[in-house]
């Protein structure tokens, strides 16, 4: 059985990008040799990835037109996508579909296989599917700044949700990732 896991690199005061759209300039004060081994590493395990309609958007205006050739470009291209979105229609990415119902649709797809479903980025997503009890773990790599403004990657929800720490490993960089698993509701 696959597992739904949330990846993000997030500031230390919570925020998953600047404020302005894809401000994501702090992600190089965690970068380095450790987190390209972890990107490589997420082509591996990944049977889908997954993302809300904005950030579909920003990865595919990158991940298409960037001429660095790489493995991770090789697997974000290549790779199964799905978009949870009620307003576009179709998707020119490849490997791409639409799914209105996402819940549902991880709920059966996780069933189905073997390996990871990777939500990146996609705060709004994120929010409605721990919402819904579908997200497996939350992967961080905390960085090292306060960035003091921005768009915070946990939105506020009318009930906590336990999380257990799975794995905390610091970074050459002062970055420190974290893996959590959640806890499921009660049937």
């Amino acid at each position: 059985m696959g597992k739904v896991i949330v990846w993000n690199l997030v500031t230390l005061d919570g925020y998953f990008e600047g404020a302005k759209k894809w401000d994501l300039d702090f992600h190089m004060q965690a970068w380095g040799p450790e987190l390209e081994a972890l990107s490589k590493e997420f082509g591996k395990k990944a049977e889908v990835l997954v993302f809300g309609r904005v950030t579909y958007e920003g990865m595919k205006a990158y991940w298409t037109t960037t001429e660095d050739e790489t493995e991770v470009k090789a697997y974000m291209n290549a790779l199964p996508k799905i978009v949870a979105s009620h307003t576009l229609e179709k998707s020119d990415w490849n490997n791409t579909r639409i799914v209105k119902d996402i819940a549902g649709e991880l709920a059966q797809l996780k069933q189905a296989i073997d390996k990871n479903i990777y939500i990146f980025g996609s705060a709004d997503l994120v929010a409605s599917l721990l919402q819904d009890d579908v997200i497996d773990e939350i992967m961080l790599c905390v960085v090292p700044v306060l960035l003091g403004k921005g768009t915070p990657l946990f939105k506020p929800a009318d009930q906590s949700k336990p999380l257990k720490l799975l794995e905390s490993r610091p970074l050459v960089s002062g970055g420190v990732i974290l893996r959590y698993g959640t806890e499921k509701k009660a049937a």
